[in-house]
């Protein structure tokens, strides 16, 4: 018994893709729907639009979710309980501030991407955010500069890590749809995701430093650019 195949007109099927990228954003951002939520309803409407049965997208949505669960639905567990183990015994902050103290708080911004990294192959994004963002805004509040300053490094290591960096569960999803092992994953992993929180979160975080302080003299003098 063969299983039913859908082909949908490739222009009607980008169309459909891009309305439902769409809904799925405006459905987080907007409305704070959970992003589970959000992608099974942008995942009917793109179905819908695309042309296919209604009796087909039940069965395509349920199959396409066992799929791109079965690699990684024990790391997501495993990486809920880091989460919940980093946030109560506070290794997170342990491991921030060992950066810091060895850095010292000129680097703090590099301490914190670097801790970023790290804790981003064990846990998911968001927990990592929940547990390290209060350690940037004690720095910045110890430093007196802006809280982007160190924000911005810690948001971007945090970020590469979790996408470029096996055992999280985003770059083992990503590796497992590229078909490509964990060992040349994290061989390439590692270097994109340094290079990427220097450029995105360091550097880009300097950038906005000096920007902060151009536009503060500028309002104490009253001159203009």
């Amino acid at each position: 018994m063969t299983e039913p195949v859908f082909s949908a007109d490739p222009l009607r099927l980008l169309i459909a893709a891009a309305v439902g990228i769409i809904l799925l954003l405006i459905l987080i951002i907007k409305f704070k729907l959970h992003p589970v939520i959000s992608m099974m309803i942008a995942a009917i409407v793109i179905g819908v639009g695309a042309g296919m049965p209604l009796s087909l997208i039940g069965e395509t949505v349920e199959k396409g979710v066992g799929r791109t669960l079965q690699g990684i639905a024990l790391l997501i567990g495993l990486g809920s309980m880091f989460g919940g183990i980093l946030e109560v015994s506070g290794g997170a902050q342990k491991i921030a501030k060992t950066l810091i103290d060895k850095l010292g708080q000129n680097k703090a911004g590099w301490a914190l991407g670097l801790t970023g990294i790290v804790i981003g192959t064990t846990v998911f994004f968001e927990a990592g955010v929940v547990i390290l963002i209060p350690l940037a805004f004690n720095v910045a509040k110890q430093t007196k500069k802006s809280t982007l300053c160190y924000a911005i490094p810690l948001l971007a290591g945090l970020a590469s890590g979790y996408a470029f960096i096996p055992p999280s569960a985003g770059s083992v999803l990503v590796a497992n749809s590229l078909g490509v092992g964990l060992g040349t994953m994290i061989a390439v992993g590692i270097p994109v995701a340094i290079v990427s929180t220097i450029v995105a979160g360091i550097l880009w975080g300097q950038d906005h430093r000096k920007q902060h302080l151009h536009t503060a003299s500028c309002k104490c003098c009253g001159s203009k650019r």
